[in-house]
């Protein structure tokens, strides 16, 4: 009788089993939310040096997903409006600011460590660390799509914004000055404990070339 049961209610309980998985992945796999835990994350920069968020606890973090080749991040740093952004943020804030490039190898924007250092040097940049992410588990993790897509994380680890860098989605630098510049805001308004007005805004840029 018992095994009768058991194969009566078999494909129920695969089923089941089934939709159990589904969702603990669908869970796993969640876009990151305003107002919780930003995803934790482990990454080797172009020095080779590892970096795991929980190391920044205490500091407010950025990320920046980068493509050297996309216009749209062109227009910033050509500009020298990342550059600026970079600076205000650390030396005004303290942040730690990473930059990430999720481009898969043989895709527009994928650099060697060398070629990554090379660009910040050559562009006067000055990220915390760059650190390369051709697997995109990052990316994915923060459903970053675009670069540049920006976010900040706070000193507990909660994420209190992602977006875009600013409001004029071009690739013209000539549209910066009047833009509102959404990640300055952002920590302008986090460190004077204000609430952050504008946590989620629209990311413009070129798609990010993830592996497949």
């Amino acid at each position: 009788m018992l095994r009768d049961i058991q194969l009566r209610y078999a494909p129920t309980l695969l089923i089941l089993l089934f939709w159990v998985m589904f969702s603990l992945t669908t869970l796993a796999q969640a876009a990151p939310r305003i107002g919780q835990a930003a995803p934790d994350f482990v990454g080797v920069d172009t020095n080779g040096n590892a970096h795991r968020l929980d190391d920044f606890q205490g500091q407010t973090v950025v990320l920046e997903w980068t493509n050297h080749d996309c216009p749209f991040v062109q227009k910033h740093y050509e500009s020298g409006n990342m550059q600026t952004q970079q600076r205000r943020a650390q030396n005004d804030h303290g942040v730690v600011w990473l930059t990430v490039i999720s481009s898969s190898p043989g895709t527009q924007g994928h650099v060697s460590p060398d070629k990554a250092n090379a660009l910040t040097e050559s562009r006067d940049a000055s990220p915390t660390a760059v650190i390369l992410d051709e697997d995109g588990t990052i990316g994915r993790a923060y459903d970053a799509r675009v670069t540049p897509h920006m976010y900040i994380i706070d000193e507990q680890g909660t994420l209190i914004y992602m977006g875009g860098i600013d409001s004029n989605p071009s690739a013209d630098p000539a549209d910066i000055p009047d833009a509102t510049q959404y990640v300055i805001q952002a920590l302008n308004e986090k460190a004077a404990d204000e609430p952050i007005s504008e946590p989620i805004t629209r990311p413009y840029g070129c798609s990010i070339k993830y592996a497949d």
